[in-house]
């Protein structure tokens, strides 16, 4: 019996996936405000165990707007660090983030050059047994134009993306991924 093939990487957005998401039309600017969602640990620490390499690709547009720095981008990704760490033995291989506002890039998700920056740095030729996790259309749309594999996080029983797979939360996403058939696939609209 061939055992299960896990994907080469999952690829994670952010505020909302890992972390609470500041209120709409504000961002985390500081260390301290950084809250892990339930199970994000325990979702990140299963893919680290099963030797999945985790990497963030997040849109930081609150550099581009004088809200905070790329000082404070990286405290806040290190205070993040440390909080998987502590609460899930789990850690993530690489944060890349986008610092621009809205039209003036293509590393701004929906564009692929921060997940372009991941496969490189993980030395994949392509993304296609790769899976991108968020909480927003521009995560799925992102992932599916680099083509990799997509779930999108969402409580609303509403039908995801187009061959795009859906769960609740990160925890229930790395499930379904971990328990994929031999050929792995994400399963597609489910909602756990």
């Amino acid at each position: 019996m061939t055992p299960p093939r896990s994907p080469q990487a999952v690829l994670l957005d952010r505020d909302g996936t890992i972390n609470v998401k500041a209120p709409e039309g504000d961002y985390i600017t500081a260390p301290d405000q950084v809250e892990l969602l339930p199970g994000a640990a325990e979702a990140i620490g299963a893919l680290n165990r099963a030797d999945i390499p985790v990497v963030v690709v997040t849109n930081q547009r609150g550099i581009a707007l004088g809200r905070m720095t790329e000082s404070d981008l990286e405290a806040i990704h290190a205070r993040l660090g440390a909080m998987l760490l502590r609460s899930g033995h789990a850690h993530v291989d690489r944060f890349f983030h986008c610092p621009h506002d809205e039209g003036v890039c293509a590393c701004r998700k929906p564009g692929t050059a921060l997940l372009q920056r991941a496969r490189d740095f993980l030395e994949l030729e392509d993304l296609q047994t790769s899976v991108m996790i968020g909480d927003s259309g521009s995560d799925v749309a992102a992932g599916r134009a680099a083509g990799a594999q997509t779930v999108l996080l969402s409580r609303d029983r509403a039908r995801p993306p187009a061959g795009s797979g859906i769960a609740a939360d990160l925890l229930a996403a790395v499930r379904q991924i971990l328990s994929s058939s031999s050929e792995f696939r994400v399963p597609e609209n489910r909602c756990a």
